[in-house]
């Protein structure tokens, strides 16, 4: 008896499907944490019409004001906590005895007080920073 052999033809479209279902995964998971990294402090910034900062390797240090006038800092324990204005130079002093060329940022809410976030400023400068960049809206035109 012979048997003819049937002899497969090679598949020539590639299957998708395994694909498509890593994706769908992935896209779940980035749905689900993208909310989960923007963490702060809520602040309603005054708008103007200022030049972008250039990129920078470093992450900036941002210290926050609200509007009662309480101090923030997004490095450290309690990011999302009031902090009294030692701290927040201690704070600042540590970033950059570590890492020198960190920038500092002070964004300060429309409601609070101009010489908090003038205070907030001169605590940074007193932490060592040589330089503080304000965080502002641009304009809606």
């Amino acid at each position: 008896m012979s048997r003819k052999l049937k002899r497969r033809r090679p598949m020539s479209q590639i299957n998708v499907v395994p694909y498509i279902d890593v994706m769908l995964v992935l896209l779940v998971i980035f749905m689900v944490t993208a909310p989960l990294l923007t963490q702060g402090v809520k602040v309603e910034l005054p708008q103007a019409d200022a030049e972008p900062l250039p990129a920078q390797a470093e992450n900036p240090v941002v210290v926050s004001v609200n509007r009662s006038g309480e101090l923030f800092i997004d490095v450290g324990e309690g990011k999302n906590q009031p902090i009294d204005p030692d701290t927040l130079v201690a704070r600042i002093q540590a970033v950059l005895k570590h890492k020198p060329k960190t920038p500092i940022l002070v964004k300060g809410d429309t409601g609070a007080e101009y010489g908090r976030v003038v205070e907030a400023m001169v605590l940074v400068q007193a932490g060592g920073a040589p330089g503080v960049g304000l965080i502002t809206e641009p304009l809606e035109h």
